[in-house]
């Protein structure tokens, strides 16, 4: 998403908070809940070049995220209880679903502590090769990459990486071309990018991802659900019939072998309309998963016991943390869907 978009945001942020718009719409609202979107958690200052920052917030940002949820009167459930409440004609309170994609270690250095502290129930997603360690964060790897030199070379085409206005634009041209080639092609662009730049990419991703033994905290942690992520990360929407089946049930039958229980959820990689859709949707019910999560923007409704496969999320996102922003994030009405 460009600058100019996540400018026009903001201000439509500070406008709904100015207007106290956000209560008036929940108390109106047939809206029953959210489902949040975390990625990481991190104490660090962000750089002037840190495109990735949308993924990560501060832990303090996290703890208040919690502490307002319920002061307005939103219970904290998991992924099984908000299932059932979006089943249910019974009226209720309205809730929220703090839900975290991908594993990385920073969710059991700085998350997991401030979950406890709060008794917060929680999900987190996990793509298995990620946790093996053979995992590629190539969105990770590109930012890597072009914060660290004045110019890269991508497929043949040199980018002036010497500002931070050149870094933006090379990170948004690169990103968005890795994005529109096939999985295959762009695995082959990716490593004989990185190993130009001299990256070993299952060692960056063993530096940023927990590993089966970190992964089992969580997994012996009565607060979190386990659940599916795709074995690869990879976009479902690009693959074959066959890779797609492969994807998805191999990464349930890899986390009920390490943790014996089988997961019953399921998290689209990226997650966006283009990343997966009617095709997935129906793979996700087909093998038997309770629901499965995109990143399509929305709160939840009766409506959605229907479509318990393409369920919305609101994303916490990291360009937007501050205190008076929580009560938009909370008003799914204002997100669509």
């Amino acid at each position: 998403m460009s600058a100019l978009k996540y400018g026009v945001i903001k201000i439509a942020f500070e406008l709904l908070y100015i207007s106290q718009l956000p209560h008036l719409i929940r108390k109106f609202s047939s809206c029953k809940g959210i489902i949040f979107t975390l990625h990481r958690v991190l104490p660090d200052k962000v750089a002037p070049f840190h495109p990735n920052a949308i993924l990560q917030i501060t832990p303090d940002f996290l703890e208040e995220v919690i502490t307002k949820t319920r002061k307005k009167g939103f219970d904290i459930v998991n992924i099984d209880e908000a299932i059932a409440r979006i089943s249910s004609d019974k009226k209720q309170k309205p809730f929220v679903v703090f839900t975290f994609d991908d594993a990385y270690k920073d969710n059991l250095t700085y998350a997991l502590p401030i979950l406890k502290k709060h008794n917060c129930p929680f999900t987190l997603y996990v793509p298995t090769a990620f946790v093996d360690g053979r995992g590629e964060l190539w969105w990770q790897v590109l930012e890597d990459i072009i914060a660290n030199n004045k110019s890269v070379v991508f497929d043949d085409c040199e980018y002036p990486t010497l500002t931070i206005s050149q870094k933006k634009k090379a990170f948004e041209t690169i990103y968005w071309e890795m994005r529109s080639m096939k999985e295959d092609r762009r695995i082959k662009k990716t490593q004989k990018f990185a190993s130009y730049y001299n990256i070993d990419m299952s060692a960056h991703c063993q530096q940023i991802i927990m590993n089966w033994q970190e992964l089992e905290i969580f997994a012996n942690e009565e607060l979190c659900t386990i659940a599916a992520h795709s074995v690869n990360h990879y976009e479902l929407a690009k693959l074959s019939d066959e890779e797609l089946h492969w994807e998805m049930q191999q990464s349930a039958d890899i986390l009920e072998e390490k943790f014996q229980t089988r997961p019953k959820h399921f998290s689209y990689p990226i997650g966006a309309t283009r990343s997966a859709s009617t095709r997935e949707y129906e793979k996700a019910k087909q093998l038997g998963f309770s629901s499965g999560v995109t990143t399509l923007p929305g709160g939840l409704y009766s409506k959605h016991k229907d479509v318990l496969s393409s369920l919305p999320r609101v994303s916490l996102n990291g360009y937007f943390q501050k205190s008076r922003y929580i009560e938009v994030f909370l008003t799914g009405a204002i997100f669509g869907r």
